[in-house]
């Protein structure tokens, strides 16, 4: 049974930078959700991730709430094993897909085919695996003969393409979303969200980040709500959605008024 569980678990990142110490460093704490602290004379410390504990299960749709830097893709590239926490332990049971950074492992110099095999290893499928999935990977991007050319040579949109249907080629136990994933013009898009649907379908466990309400309630049955890289709350998607709105409204309530005509001119 595929499983996620996190005790402890802290990440850092320093930042050594002569502008730590300037008016920049009271600025910071406003724009991102990591806490900032005294590194020494160097510089200062993000705290992307607070001694967090969690634990998701066989069937979980959870989603990671929270605002620009609370911590959101910080969670997910800790659980694909791509940070390595600075304090705590992380065990994942099952095989991970991340659909985010999904060019990740592709060579710009190396032809389409060339890519399929570079990125399904990547993925952790066997040179056997990716050669019997190949031809539909070929197929559903509807690149053609640009597949035989260096990617280098592809728009942006047909890079998408291309890394879209090698990511959901396989069979996941653990599938890690960001509402960034995009896969080119309108009319693949349509085709890549029936892919989408299916492929999400098959995951024994689904953590997706967003801001779209939307999107969270077809997908999710469950919700992590991040605040500076820490839990506040967890629970049923509807309770935790809720409790995000009130906050929002509670934190803009706050926010000083802008200057009328007169007071910035006096």
């Amino acid at each position: 049974m595929a499983s996620v569980e996190l005790t402890d678990v802290s990440v850092n990142f320093p930042v050594y930078d002569a502008s730590t110490r300037s008016f920049k460093k009271h600025l910071l704490p406003r724009t991102i959700g990591g806490r900032i602290s005294n590194a020494g004379s160097s510089g200062s410390l993000i705290t992307a991730l607070d001694h967090l504990d969690l634990q998701f299960d066989h069937g979980d749709r959870v989603a990671l709430i929270g605002h620009n830097g609370a911590g959101k893709s910080t969670l997910l590239r800790v659980i694909a094993g791509i940070y390595e926490p600075g304090a705590g332990r992380v065990a994942v049971d099952g095989q991970v897909a991340p659909l985010f950074d999904i060019t990740l492992g592709m060579d710009s110099e190396a032809t389409g085919h060339d890519n399929i095999l570079l990125r399904g290893l990547f993925l952790g499928m066997s040179r056997a695996e990716i050669r019997a999935r190949a031809p539909e990977i070929a197929e559903f991007t509807e690149l053609d003969h640009f597949l035989d050319l260096p990617i280098r040579t592809y728009s942006q949109g047909m890079r998408m393409r291309l890394a879209f249907a090698i990511s959901t080629s396989i069979s996941p136990d653990i599938l890690l979303l960001d509402e960034g994933i995009a896969a080119g013009d309108a009319a693949f898009m349509k085709k890549a969200s029936h892919r989408l649907k299916t492929f999400a379908s098959r995951a024994a466990i689904i953590v997706f980040a967003s801001h779209s309400e939307p999107l969270i309630r077809q997908i999710c049955t469950s919700g992590v709500l991040l605040e500076q890289g820490r839990v506040l709350a967890k629970g049923p998607i509807d309770e935790i959605l809720d409790t995000y709105t009130r906050m929002r409204r509670a934190a803009a309530k706050k926010k000083p008024s802008p200057p009328n005509d007169f007071q910035a001119r006096s």
